[in-house]
């Protein structure tokens, strides 16, 4: 989402003011209050008086900026890059702590430059003292800046990110750049960089269940094969994968692949991910007629079973719709009687899913998106046999479209904003809708600083879900995603795992837990994670969280709270309290308390009694996460009959947290782009409250969130787009310069004559992980 920085608020007051600071979120905001600049006090009266008084301060200031030293040298401060200054951070002499990030910008900068700095040290010889003397200033003023700007502008790029295809190792033989093992040896240096002569041959990447297996038929309705054509003649694809990791690339500095049974031995290229949907291929043959342009030695091995698939004509609705009813045998109903008939007797029967994709009228759709949904579609419905169903939830902006009444309206609107293969996976909806599904008055709002209507999409994007989900009962859980995420590997495979673990998670801790980001080269495994968090929960002195929280003012749901299993019963082993029963919620960063957090919308609460204190709330930034039916049942009775409602991102956290409900954050791989030192991050991502995410310290701070700057995985990361387009086969600037470096700046690297030079490794291959937001992908796209 564009979120804070693209929003222009029309309340007056504090908030727009800090907003207006906001345009650099690459660095800390002051919040102090600037001081106004009054015309009236310049063009007043007694005008010669103002003049004169105004000639002497200018004098008076140019003075001192060309007789004192320290002003005419360049300046340090970081903050400077609010004013588009190309200050430099590293101009000091080197030092131990920063010799080897100068040492990296020295080898970044163009060799006409170095040179021509070089012949300009020969020409200009200086004395020693006045050596020493400018650079201990030198010394002084760089520290200075590093002291007062981000302190990861001090950390070295990892390049390890960009080795690529020929560079491909078994896993057993990587070792990653970062973060760094300790040697054993002190002789051990890192290996080299493998060249192979040609990249390797990629394999079929199968992450679902064996369907065909004697074991799973035992246990399970059989699966039938789905089709992607009606004449059932094209089957679902197989996306490709390599075995192996390219040497040198650095492992996830957050989250783990083990913890969630995700596979970290095996990375993707984007024709081994994208080829099977398109990629690759002319617009002639039914492709996408992306990466034409773009290396792509041995490619042709991901279209040697099926061919290159034509897509010109396919209906993905019709092909779910297809899917399921060949296995609607192997599913419960939504019917809670029936249901429960049918666990009684047989084989084993699945719950299923939706993925719910919000997107909006004017959305511009490329061929990369085509190429994504494709992906998401194929891997989770048709190669599942209908366990999940993707569908758009589409915003339209323009209230008085009888989008529930005149079906050519709806077909008019899907016609100009839908690619025609999608069209019957959309269902409209409008704000004007919303207030007609949730009538009444909401009350008073604590806060409300986006100044938006309460029915409005971005305070309350979770009441069109809470409406999609009433309407169909059939679906056990709604992932609720967006626009501008990728997933590198399989679909199936992230929301399959995530789903299973979630299930294995007990109760006991778990707010307290998912209240942390999960850093294993810092806090070891997850029992010695778990059993830390025990540790700082007891020493703030709170009690760990277990069911519903009661405060002041809290109303009943109509059918009472019964939401813990028998697994909490009393006397029952606390450890296994809720393992083996599906989370309602699943989300995809910490579940931060979010009072006194410094989030904008922390006080965003409404229809809550104003007399009481603000009702306990958890959020989770970025709104993509799953909700069970029982949750969104919870919400829409809060929001319909209780009239209450929250900020998009912490109404869903907040009622579980009201209500008992299972939450999690499941801590999926998040990179880093910058070399951290472990104890940084822990101070930058748990440096709130009692060690977590939340309260006062935490990362979600408008003044903190400029650490999420080099992260894969958060609304305003430069890191992640970056590395996705250099993924794709793309140039790009890699982000680097004298200043620390930032999106934009830097030497462009990458694209198709680098990766076709032998002397580099070839086409990136990454394992699978989550990168958020892509605004865009083809560099054409932005002309």
């Amino acid at each position: 989402m564009d979120r804070v920085s693209n929003y222009v608020s029309r309340k007056s007051g504090s908030f727009p003011s800090l907003m207006a600071r906001k345009s650099e979120v690459y660095l800390p905001i002051s919040t102090k209050p600037q001081s106004k600049f009054r015309m009236k006090a310049l063009l007043g009266h007694c005008l010669y008086r103002r003049v004169v008084i105004w000639t002497v301060v200018l004098i008076v200031l140019l003075s001192i900026t060309l007789f004192n030293p320290k002003l005419t040298a360049r300046s340090h401060d970081v903050f400077d890059l609010v004013h588009g200054s190309r200050s430099r951070v590293n101009d000091a002499a080197p030092t131990p702590e920063n010799l080897s990030l100068q040492k990296q910008d020295d080898e970044e900068r163009p060799p006409d430059l170095a040179v021509q700095e070089t012949k300009q040290d020969e020409e200009e010889p200086k004395q020693e003292g006045e050596e020493e003397e400018q650079s201990e200033e030198k010394d002084k003023e760089s520290e200075d800046g590093k002291a007062s700007g981000p302190h990861w502008l001090r950390y070295k790029h990892l390049d390890g990110y960009y080795n690529g295809l020929r560079a491909l190792v078994p896993f057993l033989e990587y070792k990653p750049e970062y973060p760094e093992e300790t040697p054993t040896d002190p002789a051990s240096e890192s290996p080299p960089i493998v060249h192979q002569s040609k990249p390797p041959k990629p394999s079929a990447y199968r992450a679902h269940p064996d369907y065909d297996s004697d074991e799973y038929q035992k246990t399970y309705v059989p699966v039938k094969r789905c089709y992607i054509d009606e004449e059932n003649r094209v089957p679902a694809p197989d996306l490709y994968a390599y075995n192996g990791v390219p040497q040198g690339q650095p492992k996830a500095a957050i989250g783990s692949y083990d913890l969630l049974g995700i596979r970290e031995d095996v990375c993707f290229d984007r024709f081994g991910r994208y080829g099977p949907y398109g990629l690759g291929y002319d617009l002639d043959l039914g492709g996408t007629g992306e990466a034409l342009d773009t290396e792509h030695e041995g490619s042709d091995a991901v279209w040697e079973k099926t061919g290159r698939i034509n897509y010109e004509d396919v209906d993905w609705a019709s092909a779910q719709e297809r899917c399921y009813k060949s296995n609607q045998g192997r599913f419960f109903t939504g019917n809670e009687t029936r249901d429960f008939e049918l666990a009684q007797t047989g084989r084993k029967r699945m719950d299923r899913i939706a993925v719910v994709v919000r997107t909006y009228v004017g959305f511009q759709w490329t061929s990369h998106a085509l190429l994504n949904f494709r992906a998401m579609i194929n891997e989770l419905s048709l190669r599942s046999g209908g366990e999940y169903d993707v569908h758009f939830l589409l915003h339209v902006r323009d209230n008085n479209a009888p989008i529930w009444a005149d079906p050519a309206t709806v077909q008019e609107i899907l016609d100009v904003n839908v690619p025609l293969e999608f069209h019957g996976l959309c269902t409209l909806w409008s704000e004007a809708q919303m207030k007609l599904y949730y009538p009444g008055n909401f009350g008073d709002t604590f806060e409300n600083p986006s100044n938006g209507d309460i029915h409005g999409v971005y305070r309350s994007a979770h009441m069109p879900l809470q409406h999609f989900a009433m309407m169909h009962p059939e679906y056990a859980h709604f992932w609720n995603w967006e626009m501008d995420m990728r997933w590198t590997g399989s679909y199936y495979e992230l929301f399959d795992r995530l789903g299973k673990w979630g299930a294995k998670q007990s109760r006991q801790g778990m707010w307290e837990r998912s209240s942390k980001y999960y850093i294993p080269g810092l806090h070891g495994n997850w029992d010695n994670f778990t059993e830390l968090v025990h540790h700082e929960t007891e020493a703030s002195g709170k009690r760990p969280i277990l069911g519903p929280v009661v405060f002041t003012g809290k109303p009943s749901l109509a059918e009472g709270e019964v939401f813990l299993p028998s697994s909490c019963a009393t006397g029952s082993d606390m450890t296994q309290c809720g393992v083996g029963e599906d989370a309602d919620l699943i989300t995809l960063n910490p579940l931060f308390d979010a009072d006194e957090s410094g989030w904008v919308f922390a006080g965003d609460v409404t229809g809550y009694d104003r007399q009481y204190q603000m009702p306990p709330r958890r959020c989770a930034i970025v709104t993509a996460s799953r909700l069970s039916r029982r949750l969104l049942r919870v919400m829409h009775e809060e929001t319909w009959r209780l009239h209450h409602s929250m900020f998009s991102e912490m109404f869903p956290p907040s009622m579980a947290l009201h209500h008992g409900l299972k939450a999690v954050y499941a801590p999926h791989p998040v990179y880093l782009d910058r070399d951290w030192p472990q104890e940084e991050i822990e101070k930058a991502f748990n440096g709130g409250r009692d060690h977590t995410s939340g309260g006062h310290g935490s990362p979600f701070d408008l003044t903190n969130e400029h650490n999420h700057k080099g992260t894969s995985w958060y609304y305003n990361s430069e890191f992640a787009g970056l590395l996705w387009r250099r993924w794709l086969g793309y140039s790009q600037m890699d982000g680097r310069g004298d200043n620390g470096g930032r999106a934009g700046e830097g030497t462009q690297r990458g694209g198709q004559k680098e990766e076709e030079d032998p002397k580099n490794s070839g086409r990136l291959c990454l394992r699978s992980m989550l990168v958020h937001p892509i605004k865009w992908e083809n560099p054409a796209e932005q002309e």
